[in-house]
């Protein structure tokens, strides 16, 4: 997998993570808080309905229920307003209770709060008696219980002995002076409820008509309902804790931190050794390598540094074998020429034609060395003058018989051309001679007495022209061929300066024609002989010329 995917897939964890990471803590802490607060809101609802309902029941008025009010505001931390449920009257507000301005309610509805004990009646024909005694109790007890509450006595209720439900019965003495006693209900309303009680029975559905009965008959002595609203308009909204908001936040940066590392750690350390590499490299130590792991951007990266290394070893060999070769070309001669002006100097020597012959001849070798030399480096800097033209490649192959042919006369080797057909090329005659006549200089140094060089010339394809120069020499063994065209290169380095050369040749042979586009190839087996192959792109538009 490339490193650009690799990063790519890390960012992708981290906020596929992070995202995922804080939207599950954020909707859990929010379901949780919903929930807990959803409790809350209804344990505070149960205490407040529970608390002002037995205070109703108890005490039978709303009477003094001002500190039971701010109490539970206190306690629950809502803001109860309570109204009478018949005429909207306010009964208590805790905003007013606790020294607040009164806000505004809430939206919520309101709780419907009924003070009357719920009336339980046994399933036989004693409900309609106990209806009544529980008419009769209720209104005696509710009118003495708010008698007192009035009177500042703090009330406290039992139980109605002998009885299935819970009627409150108070069990508090009053203090004398206080005006508050326990009064009997007249005889004409208990035979008004008694008819009323037995009308009931009568009906299908006895219980649902005494329970109606019950609070129609007690409505007059019992406190009223309340309407409780709780909450104000502007009571601000439930806020979620930034606790684990922040934990989700910390776990998300230490994850980031740590995908940081690790991408830095991928990235950073294979590009640290390339640094030290680099360094090393400017220090001079070319033979520095670095690991190539993998097929990734970095691997990739590494590679392209190993060849660039190694192609500057190379070419710093190159270089110190080249300045070697220079050297060595031209010890010899020069340690000959100064070896003789020595010798005529201090008159060992006398000088004859033939040792000026010699000189001239070795002075004119050092200068073929130094030309070849200037040539081929202008060549490989590409600022080797050309001047190309129309050019049919049957000329060059004839100038180069030419000039070549009195050579090879003399050492009894045949030199034939074999050209038919015109070739043209856009190409630099003088420097295509040149190379060619490096070529056919080679072949007459390889090529035995009775031998024989062919120039052949034929167009392989419609681009593309091809000169074979082919000998029967001694050829040349398999593993010299990769360095022939290199400087200075021969394959037997101990061969005499008249049969060697200078090394230079072939690299400048293949230096022009790779200017001139093309390429040059060599095939060889030792004994039979060489033919070198030089393939060039043809002209598309070909002139008019004559059949030779």
């Amino acid at each position: 997998m490339s490193f650009r995917l690799r990063a790519l897939g890390l960012l992708m964890l981290i906020a596929v993570t992070a995202t995922t990471a804080t939207a599950w803590i954020t909707l859990r802490q929010a379901t949780t808080q919903l929930r807990q607060t959803a409790t809350a809101e209804q344990a505070d609802i149960r205490q407040i309905t529970s608390t002002l309902r037995t205070y109703g029941v108890t005490h039978g008025t709303w009477h003094g229920i001002h500190d039971t009010v701010r109490q539970l505001a206190v306690q629950t931390g809502q803001r109860i307003r309570a109204t009478a449920d018949t005429d909207g009257a306010l009964i208590a507000d805790s905003d007013t209770l606790t020294g607040h301005t009164p806000r505004k309610p809430g939206t919520t509805p309101p709780l419907l709060i009924d003070p009357r004990p719920d009336l339980q009646l046994p399933n036989n024909f004693g409900a309609a008696k106990l209806t009544l005694v529980a008419i009769g109790t209720y209104r005696q007890e509710a009118r003495y219980a708010a008698c007192l509450t009035k009177a500042g006595v703090p009330v406290q209720t039992g139980p109605a002995p002998n009885y299935p439900w819970e009627l409150p019965v108070v069990v508090t003495k009053p203090p004398a002076g206080s005006g508050c006693r326990r009064e009997n209900e007249p005889a004409s309303r208990s035979v008004s409820d008694g008819a009323a009680a037995e009308a009931c029975m009568a009906v299908a559905q006895p219980d649902p008509c005494l329970r109606q009965l019950f609070t129609h008959r007690t409505s007059d002595v019992a406190p009223p309902r309340l309407q409780v609203r709780l909450g104000a308009i502007d009571d601000a909204s439930p806020t979620l804790s930034a606790t684990p908001m922040i934990t989700a936040a910390t776990a998300v940066g230490l994850l980031v931190i740590l995908s940081a590392l690790i991408l830095g750690r991928t990235v950073l350390r294979p590009v640290r050794t390339l640094t030290r590499a680099a360094r090393g490299l400017g220090d001079g130590n070319l033979a520095h390598r670095v690991p190539e792991t993998g097929r990734d951007e970095i691997a990739l990266l590494a590679r392209a540094f190993n060849r660039m290394a190694a192609a500057l070893q190379a070419s710093e060999e190159r270089q110190r074998r080249l300045t070697a070769d220079i050297a060595h070309e031209l010890r010899t001669p020069l340690a000959n020429l100064r070896g003789y002006l020595e010798a005529l100097h201090d008159g060992i020597l006398t000088p004859t034609p033939d040792l000026l012959d010699a000189l001239h001849g070795e002075a004119l070798l050092q200068q073929r060395i130094v030309d070849d030399l200037r040539d081929l480096a202008l060549a490989e800097a590409g600022t080797l003058t050309y001047h190309p033209t129309p050019l049919d490649l049957r000329d060059l192959l004839h100038a180069g018989h030419t000039a070549h042919h009195p050579h090879a006369t003399a050492a009894n080797v045949t030199l034939t051309v074999e050209a038919s057909a015109p070739v043209w090329i856009h190409g630099d005659l003088d420097r295509l001679r040149q190379a060619l006549g490096n070529l056919v200089t080679n072949a007459l140094r390889a090529t035995p007495p009775g031998g024989t060089i062919t120039l052949a010339l034929h167009q392989s394809d419609q681009h593309h022209a091809v000169i074979h120069v082919h000998d029967t020499g001694t050829g040349i063994a398999a593993e010299h061929l990769p360095h022939l065209f290199d400087r200075f290169w021969r394959a037997d380095p101990a061969r005499g300066r008249t049969t060697g050369g200078s090394g230079l040749g072939l690299a400048i042979a293949r230096q022009i024609i790779t200017d001139h586009h093309g390429s040059i190839q060599v095939d060889s087996t030792p004994g039979t002989g060489t033919t070198f192959t030089i393939t060039l792109p043809t002209r598309a538009d070909t002139p008019a010329a004559s059949t030779e």
